[in-house]
């Protein structure tokens, strides 16, 4: 079965550091006919070290500790490498994570 995950969407994934899985959300556009089965997401972090890198996120039940998204690690991922949906932020939370990409890209 084809995962299509759409954008809030938070998945566990190991990222290769230390051998730990960890949360990564979604923020590439949901498209079901891209021509790769790949998403572009950022590390969901519970590290906050006061950069414009990182947007505070909201507390939700699915996460344990008060999380920030680290835009400066934005990367594709192939969609096979998601291994469990855990939650979805609101459209609300996703846009300063998305106003931070466009910072970080000087878009």
């Amino acid at each position: 079965m084809r995962i299509e995950p759409t954008p809030g969407e938070v998945y566990m994934i190991d990222l290769g550091f230390e051998g730990k899985v960890r949360p990564v959300m979604i923020v590439s556009r949901h498209d079901p006919n891209a021509p790769r089965a790949l998403v572009i997401a950022v590390p969901v972090t519970t590290k906050y070290r006061g950069s414009k890198y990182e947007v505070a996120m909201p507390r939700v039940p699915w996460l344990r500790e008060r999380s920030y998204a680290n835009v400066q690690g934005l990367e594709s991922w192939e969609t096979v490498e998601l291994q469990r949906k855990i939650g979805k932020f609101e459209t609300s939370a996703i846009a300063p994570v998305k106003e931070a990409i466009r910072w970080a890209l000087d878009l």
